[in-house]
């Protein structure tokens, strides 16, 4: 249940392009959302609990650090992103050596996934000071912003919803 809920805020990340600008409470609110059931999520694990509940909780912050700053420019937007995507990166990435099998795999994917999208970002930084310098943050750009956090939640999902069928096999065997 909380992948499937994950996924479906990705869908409100991937849609928050289609008004005029992106609002940093929006952000926040998909955020702490997401961080808050990936943490409750964690809570309910037998392998990895602090790691998983970590990396909600490291959402749920980033989420906060939108909603109390209410600062709209692009750059101040996009720092804490790549500071969030490494963060649950390098989370997810040690909590990955906790898990085993499916789980393991599909926790190193998400911790992956994360670290690309930052790195992605941070390449696509420079190039995004010319562009915004010159033409402020363009529709495309900011598009692409809101593609990044609905890849890390989509992938995310997909995670907690291998989580939960491992479980529920463990749960039928034993």
């Amino acid at each position: 249940m909380a992948g499937v809920a994950i996924i479906l805020l990705s869908a409100g990340a991937a849609l928050l392009p289609v008004g005029k600008s992106i609002s940093p409470d929006m952000i926040g609110g998909l955020l702490i959302a997401a961080g808050l059931i990936e943490t409750i999520a964690g809570a309910l694990r037998r392998g990895a609990r602090p790691f998983a509940m970590a990396a909600g909780v490291v959402t749920a912050l980033a989420g906060l650090l939108f909603v109390t700053n209410p600062d709209t420019h692009f750059f101040p937007t996009v720092v804490p992103i790549i500071g969030w995507l490494i963060a649950r990166s390098v989370i997810l990435g040690v909590g990955s050596r906790e898990a085993t099998g499916s789980v393991r795999r599909w926790t190193a994917f998400s911790a992956g996934m994360d670290l690309l999208l930052a790195i992605l970002l941070v390449a696509g930084l420079s190039i995004s000071t010319l562009v915004i310098s010159i033409f402020g943050p363009t529709p495309e750009l900011v598009a692409s912003f809101a593609w990044v956090l609905a890849a890390s939640f989509v992938v995310n999902g997909l995670m907690l919803l291998e989580v939960a069928s491992c479980a529920e096999e463990a749960a039928a065997q034993g």
